[in-house]
């Protein structure tokens, strides 16, 4: 049964369509599902640690993320590890 809330929108990504998924420093934090996609028959949401080493994989769905332009000295990805620490 399609959501109600969503069955109209041509805007959102199919959840678990595409097995590999490129993202920018906007797209952070990131969780599987990403906003944009359809929930209703999706897995629970998690945050994926994506800026220790660039990739990522969900433990659910296996969806793999990758971070484009990737730096591991970028002070702005080295404020994630810090809320990490916390």
């Amino acid at each position: 049964m399609p959501d109600p809330q969503t069955h109209d929108r041509t805007d959102l990504i199919e959840p678990n369509a595409s097995n590999r998924y490129e993202i920018s420093k906007g797209d952070l934090p990131l969780s599987c599902p990403m906003p944009g996609m359809y929930l209703w028959n999706s897995h629970p949401k998690v945050y994926l640690p994506i800026h220790k080493t660039g990739e990522a994989t969900c433990p659910y769905c296996g969806a793999h993320y990758t971070l484009k332009d990737f730096d591991p000295n970028d002070e702005e990805l080295r404020r994630y590890a810090r809320r990490e620490a916390l």
